[in-house]
């Protein structure tokens, strides 16, 4: 199984430490938030690993190499000057990814999750990991009913975590999905996952599950502060 993860963000609310140095190489717990997901992805046995880049893009592979360090793999979808957003990104490193699903993850978030949970084989479009909402996302992004079944709408909503499995049939259609949004009609083409999760959830395609653990969206200085703290 290969893997994503999404690394090319401009880092703005991180500033001014994103001014030399890109959000997933900051440095929590003696290492950089990236290689907590490096070393999870190789401890399930992933070897292949896609980091697409954009921002200060050099510097990833000056301090990733090809992986050899992590037992890993390691190819990067440079996506330019302009980061792509989730969803274009996503279709950028497609042919990098194959056609089997493959799991994706933030750079720029931290989690004690057990990557071994993810399935190899999601039921439909894609698998979400969701977690309790934090106090800069109270409102939430999707409902988990009963069934496991994700649904944009509900009384009671958790926050995506940035870990999922997807297939690449959840971009199909993307275009009609994505319609004249900014960006959709640009070479290559900029969008955000989420419209298209969306869509998938309306056809009953998306799964997920509720991780109650450790989990940090790493957005602020002070996040990044407080992170670095619990793990040293």
């Amino acid at each position: 199984m290969k893997a994503l993860i999404f690394a090319a963000g401009l880092g703005e609310r991180m500033r001014p430490l994103t001014d030399a140095t890109p959000k997933p190489l900051l440095r929590a717990g003696g290492k950089p938030l990236i290689a907590w997901h490096l070393e999870k992805l190789a401890a399930i046995g992933v070897e292949d690993v896609v980091v697409n880049t954009s921002w200060l893009a050099e510097q990833f592979p000056a301090t990733l190499g090809v992986g050899r360090a992590f037992g890993l793999r390691i190819r990067y979808s440079h996506e330019g000057p302009v980061p792509l957003e989730t969803g274009g990104g996503l279709w950028h490193a497609l042919p990098l990814l194959g056609e089997a699903p493959f799991i994706a993850v933030n750079g720029d978030i931290w989690t004690d999750f057990d990557f071994a949970r993810l399935p190899r084989e999601p039921d439909g479009d894609a698998h979400l990991v969701l977690v309790d909402n934090p106090a800069h996302n109270p409102a939430g992004d999707f409902a988990l009913p009963e069934d496991g079944r994700v649904q944009s709408t509900g009384e009671t909503k958790l926050t995506f975590s940035g870990i999922g499995v997807y297939r690449p049939d959840v971009l199909r259609d993307w275009r009609h999905v994505i319609g004249d949004a900014a960006g959709a009609h640009d070479t290559p083409p900029r969008f955000r996952l989420a419209p298209l999760l969306r869509a998938a959830m309306a056809r009953d395609a998306v799964s997920g599950e509720h991780h109650r653990g450790r989990w940090t969206d790493v957005g602020t200085p002070q996040r990044l502060v407080e992170l670095d703290r619990a793990l040293s």
